[in-house]
């Protein structure tokens, strides 16, 4: 151990609040004094993975990332090296083209059914869930789905496009509640597997497909979660792609994690270990995306329902843990504590965001929704 690796990063924590070996549930507990050096040369990622590999400890993990994010002192542990290598990837190449889409389904979405059944709603939507009316995960769940129903007034028999689809949970709500017709597709073959067993009967239909080849013209056109794994290179390809399957009068819709400023590259310890090759958009890339070819006519943030959203899934994963310790192990079960609690926790310090944006093609009349 180098001792002033310690003492800057003893001084880091400090400033947030945070002790080394402290009393408080946001205070790290380190098992290995090796650990100040590895982070300073490693930054994010290192930080994160000394925590899988049992080299630090802290009783809540929420409440220790909501103070190091208040503090901004995620940048200032990041590594030259790593933060110069992430950024050169995302901006030399493009890390979301066709032949790498299927990669995050296959490392994330296909890691096992059963966990995220145990882990999500009883509709298996893996998204951020609506709290302003609701009591328990089931129905904020459900009010999200029904808030996007309203918010593009969908009507029976319209055709539907979801875009990055999941599982199918608004798919299946969609057509048992507002009598549409939803086409689907995902990346990840087990959520097409089980996707469409859950929406058997009903006029749905989900495809392991990339979104850039969707063809067709539909009423509406949607996406819940997928414009985290767009990418900058692909914002304007999306748009475009929504464009052109979206009738003259239809509505599109968009419902994505939104960062609070423009970067290049996600956090490098969330696309190594959870998101391939995800990134959060900004406003700004957003807006210049869409500038030509759609109206913005709402743009609603609720990112706190994604920190109660979050603090939900972890405690299920932790009451079902026992079922699934033997096949995943406790480095697995380390990486998803990390994931969801410091996703937790970077929404309640408000350095992301949840956002539903509404959108029509110029010269549409503005649609009369329900936006709340």
């Amino acid at each position: 151990m180098s001792a002033p690796s310690r003492q800057f990063i003893e001084e880091l924590l400090n400033s947030a609040g945070i002790e080394i070996n402290g009393n408080h549930p946001y205070d790290v507990q380190v098992h290995n004094d090796n650990v100040y050096d590895r982070i300073l040369a490693g930054g994010t990622l290192a930080a994160g993975e000394s925590y899988m590999d049992g080299w630090w400890d802290c009783q809540a993990l929420d409440q220790f990332f909501d103070r190091i994010f208040r503090a901004k002192l995620d940048q200032k542990i990041k590594s030259r090296r790593e933060t110069l290598w992430y950024f050169l990837k995302a901006r030399l190449f493009n890390l979301q083209k066709n032949r790498r889409a299927y990669q995050v389904g296959e490392e994330h979405y296909d890691v096992g059914n059963e966990l995220y059944k145990a882990m999500l709603d009883k509709e298996m939507t893996y998204t951020c869930g609506y709290w302003k009316n609701a009591s328990n995960l089931d129905e904020a769940q459900r009010a999200k789905l029904d808030l996007v129903c309203r918010k593009i007034d969908l009507q029976p028999g319209m055709a539907v496009l979801d875009l990055g689809c999941g599982w199918g949970a608004f798919a299946k709500y969609a057509a048992e509640n507002y009598g549409a017709k939803v086409t689907g597709v995902t990346v990840s073959k087990e959520q097409v597997e089980l996707g469409n067993r859950m929406c058997k009967d009903l006029p749905v239909e989900i495809k392991l497909d990339d979104y850039r080849n969707v063809t067709g013209r539909y009423d509406r056109v949607i996406s819940i979660g997928i414009m985290e794994h767009v990418g900058l290179k692909n914002y304007r390809t999306y748009m475009e792609t929504t464009n052109n399957c979206l009738k003259d009068d239809g509505i599109a819709f968009i419902h994505t994690i939104g960062n609070n400023i423009s970067t290049a590259a996600g956090n490098p310890w969330t696309t190594q270990y959870i998101f391939p090759n995800s990134m959060l958009p900004s406003i700004a890339q957003l807006a210049g995306a869409m500038e030509d070819l759609f109206v913005m006519e709402d743009w609603h943030n609720f990112g706190p329902d994604y920190d109660k959203t979050l603090m939900v899934w972890y405690d299920k994963f932790e009451k079902n843990w026992p079922r699934f310790k033997e096949q995943y192990g406790e480095r697995f079960r380390r990486m998803w504590h990390f994931y969801l609690l410091s996703s937790a926790g970077a929404f309640r310090s408000r350095i992301i965001q949840l956002w539903q944006i509404v959108m029509t093609k110029p010269g549409t009349p503005q649609p009369e929704c329900r936006l709340t």
